[in-house]
């Protein structure tokens, strides 16, 4: 991994700087705060803010979720990542219901595509397990969208659809590729990796910015360890998660 510290004035113009230098967008490093600026006293014992930048990955999300009209590309989870696969005569109705809506919904837009249904569950502590329906087929990346955004406005209509015909809310999840699944997989070890990283150098970590089921993915991991907390800090699309050495 490649690994540079830049300053600045202030701790944004240093991570601007650095993403420069490294030719990357913000989704691609992990950003550490060395020193917060200091303007000093008359403007003695001023210092600049310094921050570390780490690139963890070079377009490779964007790759994966970039759809090429000429280019067949399934971007499928690996086979141990797969969950169990429900058979319909046992699905509930949120299931059955989410299933079919979906299937409306693939068919007014013209994606061919199976849909596989399995029952997930997130680590959160008295949460109701959710069904996942995960979309496959030939190029269902386009319904991924940079860093999941189309995915994420599909599940929302889904969900509003199904929400109506049962007059209650929906616990279905909406995947496609099992982009979702390798997602959090991935932020679950880079969680744990930060983690160390921050306990070993005393430091605060401040990760990039994220969506907030990614943020509560990094919140959850690290919930139980007695080394270290996390903060959500920030506004809007900006905001993100710091992992701070107890």
């Amino acid at each position: 991994m490649e690994m540079i510290e830049v300053t600045a004035n202030s701790v944004q113009a240093a991570i601007d700087k650095g993403l420069a230098q490294l030719n990357a967008r913000p989704g691609e490093v992990v950003v550490e705060v060395l020193e917060e600026p200091n303007t000093g006293l008359f403007g003695f014992g001023a210092r600049e803010a310094r921050v570390r930048l780490v690139l963890i990955s070079r377009r490779r999300e964007e790759r994966q979720n970039k759809f090429d009209p000429d280019e067949e590309i399934v971007n499928e989870a690996p086979a141990n990542l797969q969950p169990e696969i429900v058979p319909e005569e046992e699905l509930d109705e949120d299931a059955l219901v989410g299933k079919q809506v979906l299937e409306e919904l693939l068919a007014k837009i013209r994606v061919d595509a199976r849909i596989d249904v399995s029952l997930t569950n997130d680590d959160e502590e008295g949460e109701k397990p959710h069904w996942m329906l995960n979309i496959s087929g030939n190029r269902v990346n386009r319904l991924i969208g940079r860093r999941g955004e189309t995915l994420s406005a599909l599940q929302h209509v889904v969900r509003l659809i199904c929400s109506r015909r049962l007059e209650r809310r929906a616990n279905i999840i909406i995947d496609a590729g099992g982009y979702k699944l390798g997602r959090s997989k991935r932020l679950r070890g880079l969680a744990k990796r930060m983690a160390k990283q921050a306990v070993q150098q005393g430091r605060t970590i401040t990760l990039e910015p994220m969506h907030p089921n990614e943020r509560r993915i990094i919140h959850l991991t690290l919930r139980g360890r007695n080394d270290v907390m996390t903060r959500s800090v920030g506004e809007g699309r900006t905001r993100k998660v710091t992992i701070v050495p107890k």
